[in-house]
């Protein structure tokens, strides 16, 4: 095999590692092997080899197609189209952009995908070349779709495709979502398009360092967009069946418990008082209670809803699982989450009518933890594990730490998840410093980090 060939493998497969993938040496020797069962001329066979071989998770199939492209691109160069070809007279770069937006309205009414491919290689080539320095080009995808402008076609798509028909009804929902799909479409090979050209000028290795995104269980929960978080709520129950798994296999190896003496002894009788077989007995692995406490400002709110949803996902791992949420006062808002019940509704339920606010809706950590143990002074107990969630942001209020302390003497483990880098606590109104010297505090800054936690959490 060639070694350029394997070299280039090597370095695509460290850049999936390095965007956050795991790809093990086994895969590595598996991505080899595969090189020799398929038609190395045919690039999708090729990119279905590598993807059934290190790819676990579907949220991963975005990265790896990107990062894909970058190393084994489908073309190099410039295309050079023959004059029968639909897009020859846009080939020598002097079009006007009206001719270009006049292609681009055809293709999105006709849907031709392999027709688009080519335009936006084409379109990129004429439009999406700038000057950045004297004797240096770059390419750039926000000049193209700034001068294409694909969103205001939108009109006089929808007028061609209905021809006539009735509007507002299903007819023009099911055009306006074709169009908007094939929109997004183009937008995305106009994007892949202009990192290609970057990849050839500038090498895949310097352009793979940008052209990704950090998977979304990497991307800190203060930091996530509405589609990140989204996509996290998507992980929260596959995540838990990984975590619920890993713990009945921990509860397999432990079958037997503390030596069973009588048994044992009677049964040394049958081998003249030498007891060369111990009987033990039954295992009865505990299951502790799970008592979660959210600071749901807007700050955190992303952060202890996800792990609200998580800690409701291994409720069958807990005797109980009880939620509290505060703001700058405590309600119990176990009643929101009901098995089987719609997760976003719940969470909307809870935001409309727990009793968060006490005061002036700011962040108070001692009130809201003294009116816990008020209000709900069974909640903690000799089986519960207690989780605190919130950055510790006080804004200078009194901390509650004396009813913290009694809290956490009373459960059977006690830790507070902190969504902040550990380097900013105890900066301006953090009040870290004060509750890290009661109980455990733990950076919990994104879905990993959180995975590690609770496989610490969860009874062995």
């Amino acid at each position: 095999m060639a070694t350029g060939l394997v070299d280039r493998e090597i370095a695509f497969l460290d850049a999936l590692r390095k965007a956050g993938l795991t790809v093990s040496l086994a895969e590595v020797l598996d991505c080899t092997r595969a090189l020799g069962a398929i038609e190395l001329l045919d690039r999708e066979a090729l990119r279905h080899a590598y993807a059934a071989c290190v790819l676990k998770r579907p949220a991963h199939r975005t990265t790896f197609d990107t990062l894909f492209d970058l190393w084994y691109p489908a073309v190099t160069g410039d295309q050079t189209l023959t004059e029968d070809d639909p897009l020859a007279d846009l080939q020598d770069g002097s079009a006007d952009p009206e001719a270009y937006r006049d292609m681009l309205r055809q293709l999105l009414l006709d849907g031709d995908e392999e027709l688009m491919k080519r335009f936006a290689r084409q379109v990129v080539q004429g439009l999406g070349r700038a000057d950045t320095a004297p004797g240096r080009q770059s390419w750039f995808s926000y000049r193209v779709l700034r001068q294409l402008s694909p969103e205001t076609l939108m009109a006089s798509l929808l007028d061609a495709m209905l021809q006539g028909q009735e509007r507002g009804g299903m007819a023009e929902k099911v055009a306006r979502q074709t169009i908007q799909e094939r929109t997004r479409k183009f937008q995305e090979l106009v994007e892949a398009e202009v990192r290609r050209r970057l990849a050839e000028d500038r090498g895949a290795e310097q352009i793979s360092k940008t052209a990704v995104q950090p998977l979304a269980e990497q991307v800190d929960f203060l930091r996530a967009s509405r589609n990140d978080m989204a996509e996290l709520r998507r992980q929260v129950f596959p995540l838990a069946r990984r975590l619920a798994t890993r713990l009945t296999a921990r509860r397999r190896l432990g079958k037997t418990g503390k030596l069973d003496f009588r048994r044992t002894v009677r049964a040394s009788l049958a081998t003249g008082g030498v007891p060369l077989v111990t009987h033990h007995k039954p295992h009865k692995p505990h299951k502790p209670e799970l008592v979660v406490l959210c600071d749901v400002s807007g700050s955190v709110a992303g952060f202890a809803h996800f792990t609200l949803l998580l800690a409701y996902a291994l409720r069958e791992q807990f005797t109980k699982v009880r939620a509290f949420a505060f703001i700058d006062t405590c309600d119990e808002v176990t009643r929101f989450f009901t098995p089987g019940g719609d997760v976003a509704d719940a969470l909307a339920h809870m935001n409309a009518e727990a009793n968060l606010i006490w005061f002036d809706g700011h962040s108070d950590y001692g009130h809201s933890i003294e009116k816990f143990a008020e209000d709900y002074p069974d909640a903690v107990g000799p089986r519960t594990s207690l989780l605190i969630l919130g950055d510790a942001r006080n804004n200078y209020r009194a901390t509650g730490a004396q009813t913290l302390k009694r809290l956490v003497q009373r459960a059977r483990h006690a830790y507070w998840l902190n969504p902040e880098p550990s380097a900013y606590w105890g900066s301006g109104d953090s009040a870290t410093q004060a509750y890290s010297e009661l109980i455990e505090m733990v950076e919990v800054r994104n879905a990993v980090q959180l995975e590690e936690f609770v496989q610490r959490l969860l009874p062995a």
